[in-house]
């Protein structure tokens, strides 16, 4: 029976040079014959023992000299493996990230934020619930407990946790795309909940050590700086049940939960230097780097989403390789009129994935700030209940491709829904790009119409209502355009590719 030391060694694997790993296959049973006809070897007197390492050696030369005279020969088959051998070898990445930091730090946005990124790219993403989250959300209060049984308690989540990953990781090493797996939190982070003393006796008690435990586990580790440090203004405990740290303890957790990993390789922490959007843009791009991804500028500071009507959609055999993923979105009704709520469902082949996103007003001058958070099929179905009534369900298909080292979403809106949505193709990038050098990188192949950045009339929560515009309350209108504004009115058509 393995033990919990045992399960923190990594299944067969080799590093590569950016810091992933890919499963190594060693061919063991041609070894293991090797070996086994020395092994008899040694129990032979000697002069049988020179025999028969001779009639060994003539007939490994007989095997080699048939198999010169068979590659002698060309033929289809030959020549088939031949142009194969000389093709590059696909590797499939099996990338294991680590999201942690201090409470209030972006972590639930961020998981969801990389989820959505990498599956566009069309990588497989796994996501490593936090275990103290599910044992504590169980009537578990340290307050409650004694020493030892806090004690004890550690170190059954920390054996918690590595049998979750390790479950993880074995579904990750198996699969034949790319895979992401993001842990919320790794196991050097119960460090910051317990004394050095009775850590590093809970390490030898259980012969763990730190290089496994933090520098071989996990490829990359995020740390996200709490919103109490820095962003003093944004720190809450309203959207986490089990968080209720004042911003002095939450500083002292955000410091002890960064040095719980200062040793790994890749190590990254992420702080709130900038505002809260380019704070996940510097997560993702942090990864990119990491795995070799040219991003372009998508994820720059400067870089904005902009939005662009197109005429029709073209053949598939037009587009580059691309993800198609099925969306549905429905509009939740909301206690407060500023505030945004609305679920998102979005998979392939019957594969789901589920987002709850609030979008909030701008605070202290930032933009207006969308906060994301993954859930599970249960809280879906139940948070339908709230849906609004005064607002259609949106149903798309959202195609991702790459072109001209540019990322590019293309919803294309389906029926049922509103008349105004019946054929609709919109497409969205984010670039810093201007004039003619973003023209250029334009996909030349789509008829696009004008620019609709910021138009009311092709906001999603616009198009999703039921009365007619004209009339309706809840039509949301950004104070840079008019009230009675009608699609195509606020922006001069700009054709971008010359079509």
């Amino acid at each position: 029976m393995a033990t919990t030391a045992d399960q923190l060694m990594a299944p067969a694997l080799v590093p590569t040079s950016n810091g992933q790993q890919s499963v190594l296959i060693v061919g063991t049973k041609l070894q293991a014959s090797t070996n086994s006809n020395s092994d008899s070897n040694q129990n032979l007197p000697k002069k049988k023992k020179t025999a028969a390492v001779q009639q060994q050696q003539q007939q490994h030369q007989h095997q080699v000299d048939s198999k010169r005279s068979a590659l002698a020969k060309p033929d289809a088959m030959n020549a088939s493996l031949k142009l194969k051998s000389s093709e590059p070898i696909k590797e499939v990445r099996v990338y294991k990230i680590v999201l942690t930091g201090g409470p209030c730090g972006g972590k639930t946005t961020g998981q969801s934020r990389l989820c959505t990124f990498f599956e566009n790219l069309g990588w497989k993403v796994f996501r490593v619930p936090e275990t103290a989250t599910v044992l504590l959300s169980g009537g578990v209060k340290f307050s409650d407990l004694t020493e030892d049984e806090a004690y004890k308690f550690q170190e059954n989540l920390i054996r918690t946790m590595v049998q979750i990953e390790n479950t993880y990781f074995e579904l990750g090493n198996s699969n034949t795309r790319n895979v992401l797996i993001i842990c919320d939190r790794g196991v050097m982070d119960a460090s910051a909940y317990i004394s050095k003393d009775k850590w590093e006796k809970m390490m030898a008690a259980n012969k763990w050590n730190p290089v496994e435990m933090r520098d071989n586990r996990y490829n990359q580790i995020l740390h996200l700086v709490s919103a109490a440090n820095g962003a003093e203004d944004f720190y809450s405990t309203e959207d986490h049940a089990c968080r209720s740290e004042g911003v002095e303890l939450a500083r002292e957790l955000d410091y002890k939960s960064a040095a719980a990993w200062v040793g790994h390789p890749y190590f990254d922490v992420i702080d709130n230097s900038t505002d809260f959007e380019t704070k996940m843009n510097r997560m993702i791009e942090s990864v990119c780097q990491k795995l070799g991804i040219d991003i372009g500028d998508r994820l720059q500071a400067t870089s904005r989403k902009l939005k662009y009507l197109v005429a029709s959609l073209p053949p598939e055999s037009e587009f580059p390789p691309f993800q198609d993923f099925d969306v549905e979105h429905h509009y939740l009704q909301s206690t407060f009129p500023k505030v945004q709520a609305r679920l998102r469902k979005r998979g392939q082949k019957n594969h789901w994935s589920y987002i709850y996103t609030q979008r909030r007003p701008n605070i202290h001058g930032q933009n207006r700030i969308e906060v994301k958070t993954q859930l599970t099929h249960r809280d879906y179905i139940n948070l339908l209940a709230q849906c609004d009534d005064a607002h259609y369900t949106i149903y798309k298909t959202r195609r991702c491709f790459l072109i001209n080292n540019q990322y590019f979403q293309l919803d294309i809106y389906k029926e049922p829904g509103h008349p105004r949505c019946k054929g609709l193709v919109l497409l969205e990038t984010y670039s810093s790009l201007t004039g003619d050098a973003l023209k250029n990188c334009m996909p030349k192949f789509l008829n696009i119409v004008k620019e609709v950045t910021g138009d009311p009339d092709y906001s999603m929560f616009n198009l999703s209502l039921k009365e007619d515009w004209s009339t309706s309350e809840k039509y949301c209108r950004p104070t840079s355009h008019a009230k009675g504004a009608t699609r195509g009115v606020t922006h001069t058509p700009s054709v971008l590719n010359g079509h």
